[in-house]
């Protein structure tokens, strides 16, 4: 059983060890053997067993499911004899020509969010770019959540309007934080402060939209990895967060790190009674991204996700083409007031994590 592709398609990438074939990612049990995509964008897991992986045959897309679960790493075949990496992430060489390197990702990401089917869809949406570009292309409601006064609320309202989009607000309250934080915490298997902050609003957000009568989320993950919209890839080699002396290698480190970062988005929005669908994760809009020349992730002002900005003005204002965007559990102001009941509670900030530590005390 294969989420996420057609089987006989996933049996030609493995084959090819094509990494980038046309999908939006895959995972499960094929051929007696468990796999997954290169960027990790499905997921799968198996029973930890003392001898090799796999090895009792038990598995699931649900870590709950199982007793002691394991992940099957992104880009790995793993059965009874051991695990194997079978696909790696690409490293072309840059496009040299700037108008053809734009063409590519207005017609990879057109594509790709054009395909999407808006049967039982909502779209989560902060205003910002990514965000943006589904809720152009896609006639789909919008949702929002975050604090009064809190910049995402803001942005996305100013930004529905100039799409003139129906947008539902969630305004939170510490009420919705604590009854949150532990249904992430249990989903994920995480309790770090900084894993549940990030997930907090997109799962608030969606778990309104289930409610609602929604069954999936659209979002915009994979935009910021991909196309450099990173401070820490816009300041390499000077930012000591990254290892690479180049743009384009900083980009790379951030996109390898995907895997990990979406198993928790896709656990926590799974959670809240949504699957999620992320189009800008699609084979072909990565393989435009890999293949953009580092001035067009980040210009020498400093503007970041050059290419994308570019690709966008076509669907969008250039109000919002051109906006920076805070992260997540900044904008929302979720890691503002979770810190506020962590010192209310008494876990005060001279304490080594004391956020992380309020979670655990929350289960």
């Amino acid at each position: 059983m294969i989420d996420g592709a057609d089987p006989a398609d996933v049996r030609r990438a493995l084959s090819d060890r094509d990494p980038l074939s046309g999908t939006g990612g895959f995972a499960g049990e094929l051929d007696g053997a468990l796999v997954r995509d290169v960027l990790g964008r499905h997921l799968a897991f198996y029973e930890r067993e003392a001898g090799d992986p796999g090895a009792s045959g038990d598995w699931s897309f649900d870590p709950t499911e199982l007793t002691d679960s394991v992940s099957v790493p992104a880009g790995y075949r793993v059965d009874a004899s051991g695990s194997e990496q079978v696909l790696s992430l690409p490293d072309p060489s840059p496009c040299s020509d700037d108008a053809a390197a734009v063409a590519a990702v207005r017609d990879a990401v057109s594509e790709s969010v054009d395909a999407v089917s808006t049967d039982g869809l909502a779209i989560a949406f902060s205003g910002g770019l990514d965000s943006a570009i589904l809720a152009a292309r896609l006639d789909a409601p919008l949702y929002v959540a975050g604090f009064p006064d809190s910049h995402d609320v803001e942005a996305a309202r100013s930004a529905a309007e100039l799409l003139d989009a129906e947008l539902t607000v969630v305004e939170l309250t510490h009420d919705d934080l604590v009854d949150a934080v532990p249904r992430i915490a249990r989903a994920t298997g995480r309790t770090n402060a900084m894993d549940v902050q990030i997930a907090l609003g997109l799962f608030l957000a969606a778990d309104r939209a289930a409610g609602d009568g929604f069954d999936r989320l659209a979002v915009g993950q994979g935009a910021d990895e991909l196309f450099g919209g990173y401070a820490k890839v816009a300041k390499a080699p000077d930012d000591p967060r990254v290892d690479a002396d180049t743009v384009r290698g900083a980009r790379r480190e951030v996109v390898l790190g995907l895997p990990e970062q979406l198993e928790r988005d896709v656990l926590a929005l799974r959670a809240a009674g949504v699957e999620p669908v992320a189009p800008l994760l699609h084979d072909s809009v990565v393989e435009s991204a890999l293949e953009l020349p580092g001035h067009l992730l980040v210009s020498g002002d400093g503007t970041r996700k050059v290419a994308l900005r570019r690709a966008a003005r076509e669907s969008l204002p250039d109000e919002i083409a051109e906006r920076d965007k805070k992260a997540v559990q900044y904008g929302s102001l979720v890691s503002r007031e979770l810190d506020r009941l962590a010192r209310q509670a008494g876990f005060k900030r001279r304490m080594d994590d004391h956020v992380g530590k309020y979670v655990a005390s929350l289960l």
